[in-house]
């Protein structure tokens, strides 16, 4: 059992009939994971259980209004076990796979044991940034019928935020901090990449709407 090519490909055939229409965790999503993780991972990683968990870890997708949201890493844990006996791997590294799926979800709250449970959550995280963020935060808000801003006031200076009703608060309830968040030092360095260009986005954002962008939105 390795990380080869023929592995990748049988779990994308497998995931491939089974992802829902949904732009932002569809297969390319788990295609970037996957680069993302192998960027991370070190000489001690194992290889294979870190390539089943990225293509295995949305197998159960909930959309982010749905009150189970918290419950869909779990049940695609569950779901892997079939798929990944099909596949050969041994009872040891189902258990370190499902681990990983089950840990990698923010609404989960289950902290990672394990490198690769590490690797997954920071490589999940990081397609949360970057340019692809900024495009899957949009698709997700405008798929749950938010708004974009409140044009009364962009950027909460004078409210709470509010990500529930308008996508760019999202940003600074969550995405523009996770670079802190990382577990990994690889995670960190590339999240910090990506979060400098959402900031460039933020600034001719700002620009565009007449709101000047607020200092605390740009110091995280």
């Amino acid at each position: 059992m390795d990380g080869s090519a023929d592995l990748r490909s049988r779990l994308r055939a497998v995931v491939a009939q089974r992802m829902e229409t949904d732009p932002a965790h569809d297969l390319a999503h788990l295609d970037r994971v996957w680069v993302n993780a192998q960027a991370i991972a070190d000489e001690q990683t194992d290889m294979p259980v870190l390539l089943a968990a990225c293509y295995l870890h949305d197998l159960v997708n909930l959309s982010k209004d749905d009150p189970d949201r918290h419950l869909a890493s779990r049940q695609s844990a569950q779901e892997s076990d079939p798929i990944l006996d099909k596949l050969g791997y041994s009872s040891d590294q189902i258990r370190a796979i499902q681990h990983a799926i089950e840990a990698h979800s923010f609404s989960a709250n289950i902290t990672p044991a394990t490198p690769e449970a590490c690797i997954l959550r920071d490589a999940d995280r990081l397609d949360a940034l970057g340019a692809i963020g900024v495009a899957r935060n949009f698709s997700v808000s405008g798929a749950l019928g938010r708004a974009l801003y409140d044009p009364a006031d962009p950027f909460a200076a004078d409210r709470p935020l509010d990500d529930l009703t308008y996508s760019l608060d999202h940003w600074k309830v969550k995405l523009l901090s996770l670079p802190t968040d990382m577990l990994t030092e690889g995670g960190r360095v590339i999240a910090q990449t990506r979060v400098q260009r959402m900031i460039r986005f933020l600034e001719e954002f700002s620009e565009e709407i007449g709101s000047a962008l607020p200092s605390d939105w740009v110091n995280e």
